[in-house]
């Protein structure tokens, strides 16, 4: 996987993931006062970077005691509504009184989302009867090739079939979710592969965006935070 930081060439992403790209409901200050996130090319060999957290942040201690990184200023979650590839409204607003943990992949992806996914069913085995205060919520960042077989293989591959909803659409569908939700996802290149935002969002049980994983996080992050994050 080649990593290119946000508004390198061949990716148009218009730099720090921050109050441009998040609604002005208040959750761009979230993500402008913390992290800077890569843009992954997959069909590399490496493991995307971890968020660089802004120095003026207030540090991840302060905010009660998670493991994985945490916003200086949490504010409530972007919308996410769409259909997943069963034809089934998913909404995450519906989700209150759990952790929710989203993040934005593709299935032909080669290395970083197969790990994302890996990570995150390590992560609910490892949880064990805890992970019912967990929903998984996969958003396409491929809306030609995320077909419902492409997903439903990609879910079977990896034994997350009814354990992650993986959310689809057209493009003009997702471009709105994809920009409230600060991420950047290309067009296929020619080798078939997405430049895309890699991480994994952290929402509390009040519905707000409380941590940030990179794509190589410890499950173990995950385990210790869900029950934090679906007490709050």
């Amino acid at each position: 996987m080649n990593r290119r930081p946000l508004g390198s060439r061949g990716v148009r992403a218009g730099g720090p993931i921050g109050a441009k790209a998040w609604p002005s409901s208040g959750a761009g200050a979230v993500i402008a006062s913390v992290v800077l996130l890569a843009v992954t090319a997959c069909g590399g060999s490496s493991p995307s970077t971890q968020p660089k957290t802004n120095p003026a942040a207030k540090p991840a201690a302060a905010a009660a005691s998670f493991d994985g990184p945490t916003l200086a200023n949490p504010a409530v979650e972007p919308p996410l509504a769409l259909r997943d590839s069963l034809g089934h409204t998913v909404n995450i607003s519906a989700y209150q009184g759990k952790a929710v943990l989203v993040t934005f992949i593709y299935t032909h992806c080669p290395d970083v989302c197969p790990l994302i996914t890996a990570n995150l069913h390590n992560a609910l085995a490892l949880l064990g009867p805890r992970a019912s205060k967990v929903r998984i919520v996969a958003v396409s960042t491929d809306p030609r090739g995320d077909t419902p077989a492409a997903v439903s293989a990609f879910l079977a591959r990896h034994a997350m079939t009814g354990r992650m909803e993986y959310l689809v659409g057209t493009r003009a569908a997702l471009k709105p979710v994809w920009k409230a939700w600060g991420v950047s996802a290309s067009n296929p290149t020619s080798a078939d592969e997405v430049n895309h935002t890699a991480a994994v969002y952290g929402i509390s049980g009040s519905g707000k965006v409380m941590t940030l994983y990179a794509s190589n996080f410890k499950p173990a992050d995950i385990v210790h935070d869900v029950p934090l994050l679906a007490s709050q």
